[in-house]
């Protein structure tokens, strides 16, 4: 789920919520229990899901359009922290010192990210994301899906013979046609909009610390 569809999710369920609350005050109906029971249920899970979504936007840190939450997947973590890292990050998540998650749909200007557009992710020199086993930029479509391309390349990393440049930086083109001449540095995207996940994995010291800052997307044309 994108981050724009939860939030617009979280405002249906607050309304719902306060519309029940209206009508259990100025109601002149007889009550029941099972009517009452019912508006009880509801309540509670759609104030529980609006309690995650506000937690998660808390205990979020967005770096250059990236979003992620520090300290997600630790055994000892309330039950209010685990919701909130569900919000974000919806599968099983390891403790920060086996992988760190980052993710994504817009760019760093905050559009929208959408296949009309290509777009270019600029690592500098010395600036891949540290770790000691590896990392990799995934794509999902809106629904978080991998997306069917013609060189079956659902991701990018140290492992997919990124070419660097002169200088020693990596370009990552994202974009629903191939790149002339850069196709090794193509992380293809579907026609719509689309998600994008950055892991690292036995992050380095300056990502645990966050000190790491994830370079934006940038839309190229």
């Amino acid at each position: 789920m994108s981050n724009r569809t939860s939030t617009r999710l979280a405002l249906l369920v607050g309304a719902v919520c306060v519309f029940f609350f209206v009508r259990l005050l100025v109601s002149g109906r007889s009550r029941t229990v099972p009517s009452d029971v019912l508006q009880g249920v509801l309540i509670g899970v759609g104030l529980a899901f609006v309690t995650a979504q506000i937690l998660a936007r808390i205990k979020a840190t967005n770096i250059n359009g990236w979003m992620t939450i520090f300290g997600c997947g630790v055994p000892t973590n309330g039950m209010f922290m685990r919701a909130a890292c569900a919000q974000i990050f919806p599968g099983p998540v390891n403790v920060p010192e086996e992988a760190m998650y980052w993710t994504t749909d817009r760019d760093g200007s905050g559009h929208v990210l959408n296949g009309r557009h290509d777009y270019v992710m600029h690592f500098p020199p010395g600036g891949l994301p540290p770790n000691d086993a590896f990392w990799s930029l995934t794509m999902g479509d809106a629904k978080n899906h991998f997306v069917a391309n013609p060189i079956e390349r659902y991701s990018v990393g140290d492992r997919s013979g990124l070419v660097p440049n002169a200088d020693g930086s990596v370009d990552v083109y994202i974009q629903s046609a191939a790149p002339a001449g850069r196709e090794s540095n193509w992380l293809p995207a579907p026609a719509g909009g689309f998600i994008l996940w950055l892991r690292a994995y036995i992050p380095g010291a300056a990502i645990l610390r966050g000190a790491y800052a994830v370079p934006p997307v940038v839309e190229s044309n």
